[in-house]
């Protein structure tokens, strides 16, 4: 029966990958890899020779057509991405879609995904929270930016390495410098580190330390500051009801 199955895989360390998640890619016809050479050192390490085929933010625009003609003839097709879980800031949205759109059965293991640890490392508040992914670049940044100066929630975004500076810098002036946030980098590796404190303080030890490798940022939410109840009285009912005692 055609299916297409989301394939989650490590964020770093190997022994995350489920025996669910190596069954499924041993049993399927094909496997869509973002990074056919990244992925081919996963499958060789779990002893996985499906065959797998280029599926990117570049050519899935072109290939999606294709795929699902081949899950209607009847194909079972797994997509995984380089890292964590696919259409999380991944590929995977458009293929979805279009399975829905064409009643192809589609299911999602559960799995590794960088910023569920990221969230809960963090030790801010994580009952409510959203995730932002990747801010943009240029145009539309300054009014994301003003935005989620007003958020209360907590948020989640993922920042390259060389651009950690920059949005530490922006962190200070939209949100202020004693504004709560986490820096999680390397999540489930060798060197994972979490960098937390006030927006000031986190700038400073990157301004020191050069940031490496994967990285997501966790940011506290705007506190609302709550007014002082007010008297039902007015000042004058109040002072004649005093005067009445």
């Amino acid at each position: 029966m055609s299916k297409l199955y989301i394939v989650p895989t490590p964020i770093g360390n190997l022994e995350d990958m489920t025996f669910r998640a190596i069954r499924i890619l041993k049993e399927v016809d094909l496997i869509l890899a973002e990074d056919t050479r990244t992925s081919g050192k996963l499958l060789k390490h779990f002893e996985i020779g499906t065959h797998m085929y280029s599926h990117h933010m570049h050519n899935e625009h072109k290939t999606t057509e294709n795929l699902i003609a081949r899950l209607k003839a009847g194909e079972t097709i797994a997509l995984i991405s380089d890292a964590g879980t696919p259409a999380i800031s991944d590929p995977g949205f458009l293929l979805t879609r279009a399975c829905v759109e064409n009643k192809i059965e589609v299911e999602c293991l559960p799995g590794a995904t960088a910023f569920v640890p990221a969230l809960v490392n963090s030790g801010l508040p994580n009952d409510r929270f959203i995730f932002e992914g990747f801010l943009p670049e240029k145009k539309g940044r300054q009014t994301r930016f003003l935005a989620l100066a007003e958020e209360t929630r907590t948020m989640i975004l993922y920042v390259s390495p060389h651009k950690l500076l920059k949005t530490l810098v922006e962190f200070v002036t939209y949100f202020g410098e004693d504004r709560q946030i986490c820096v999680c980098r390397e999540l489930s590796k060798l060197h994972e580190e979490n960098v937390r404190g006030t927006a000031k303080e986190v700038l400073t030890h990157f301004e020191k330390t050069a940031p490496r490798g994967e990285i997501v940022v966790v940011v506290a939410g705007k506190t609302i500051t709550k007014e002082p109840k007010k008297s039902k009285f007015s000042k004058d009912e109040k002072e004649e009801e005093e005067e009445e005692d």
